[in-house]
């Protein structure tokens, strides 16, 4: 059985704090972008770092403006 290539992760706006999904790319090991929330659409920085023992990934939201 094949690993899914999108794993859907749950984090908070750092600017209005409404819990919203994301999808992170699993293929793409550590990596970090720029993505609208889908709530306020204000711009937040996701990091996303992949454990080398396997795991979920550790998702850390930003703001952009910082």
């Amino acid at each position: 059985m094949e690993e899914e290539p999108l794993v859907e992760m749950e984090v908070g706006c750092p600017y209005c704090g409404e819990p919203v999904t994301t999808l992170v790319d699993a293929s793409a090991g550590d990596t970090s972008y720029i993505e609208d929330c889908p709530v306020c659409c204000a711009p937040m920085e996701v990091a996303v770092q992949w454990p080398s023992a396997g795991g979920p990934p550790t998702v850390i939201v930003a703001r952009d403006d910082d």
